[in-house]
């Protein structure tokens, strides 16, 4: 007696992502106050913002890429200062 493969089962579809422009963070989460603060006019620094969120710096850059520029579609610029640190604001 030969044994029969079976079809693979079909997956309940995903309902599809909105577009990153209407997109929009919750209110009082810890992606909120990163964009209040690179929304100040000074911006902030990756230092100011791990301090702020309790994060390490690796965690916040991801966070600027992942969440904040490709999820919700924000554009973020970078200066360095005369200190020689970098300063993150929302254009």
């Amino acid at each position: 007696m030969a044994k029969t493969k079976k079809a693979p089962a079909r997956r309940a579809s995903k309902a599809s992502k909105p577009p990153a422009a209407d997109r929009k963070p919750r209110p009082h989460t810890k992606h909120m106050k990163m964009i209040e603060m690179l929304r100040r006019p000074n911006g902030a620094t990756i230092a100011q913002l791990a301090k702020a969120l309790n994060w390490q710096h690796h965690t916040v850059r991801g966070a600027m890429s992942g969440v904040l520029k490709k999820k919700l579609g924000l554009n973020i610029t970078s200066e360095k200062s005369e200190g020689g640190e970098r300063v993150y604001r929302i254009a």
